[in-house]
């Protein structure tokens, strides 16, 4: 398991740190998917398929987008380019993360991973100018923090929602591999289209008035970037 070490993001002590900001799997972009808020389904419906995998300790379940089939598996990841004009926010603000104090009603700080592999990068972006302000860079990642941070406030009741509505249901996809056998995907789950269709109209307007509405059918869209990321793994 890879270590990490937090830190509070200050610009007396990160005055001089630099974070890589290009694509690599030397930078930890080698990951077979990452975790995805409702708010950014739209986006990432356009590139990536959208599961749902239930976490085995609380029953939780969880979005995710998928960039590959088995650990380790980007098929968007081309040597220092990402093949895709989003990145979902979970995998886009790293090594950066939203740091919490105990009150609820306190601002998020922005926090740093000083043992990810961006971090130190000879030729990478610096977080502050010669006037301790942060540069442009660290402000957009500021800005996507706050936008992850705002949507894992609103994911708990989305999938609360779906829940409630019985709409998710195991999912099992066979993979061909290059050799003639095949691998299977197992272990998701995905929106159940027919129950879905099936919801009277009293159901459908309480998750319309939600706001649910749209990741809902966004999620259902992404399934339609499977043969997509079939055929990055048959290019090779």
């Amino acid at each position: 398991m890879t270590s990490s070490r937090h830190a509070l993001l200050d610009n007396a002590t990160h005055r001089d740190l630099t974070v890589a900001s290009g694509a690599g799997a030397q930078w930890g972009d080698g990951v077979m998917g990452c975790l995805v808020v409702p708010s950014e389904f739209r986006a990432v419906a356009a590139h990536y398929p959208i599961v749902f995998r239930r976490d085995g300790q609380t029953g939780r379940f969880a979005p995710l987008a998928l960039f590959g089939f088995e650990q380790g598996e980007n098929l968007f990841l081309h040597q220092d380019r990402w093949d895709a004009a989003y990145v979902p926010l979970a995998h886009a603000v790293q090594p950066f993360l939203i740091g919490r104090t105990r009150h609820e009603d306190d601002v998020p700080q922005v926090h740093i991973d000083l043992a990810h592999a961006r971090v130190g990068a000879p030729a990478g972006q610096r977080l502050f100018d010669e006037t301790g302000a942060p540069t442009p860079y660290l402000a957009a990642k500021a800005e996507q923090l706050g936008a992850l941070d705002a949507g894992w406030r609103d994911t708990a009741a989305f999938l609360d929602a779906l829940e409630r509505h019985d709409l998710l249901e195991p999912f099992t996809l066979e993979v061909p591999l290059a050799e003639g056998s095949t691998r299977s995907l197992v272990g998701y789950h995905i929106i159940a289209e027919d129950r879905l269709a099936a919801l009277d109209g009293a159901a459908l307007g309480d998750l319309n008035a939600q706001g649910y509405l749209l990741p809902i059918y966004m999620a259902v869209a992404a399934l339609g970037r499977f043969p997509d990321l079939m055929a990055r793994r048959g290019r090779g």
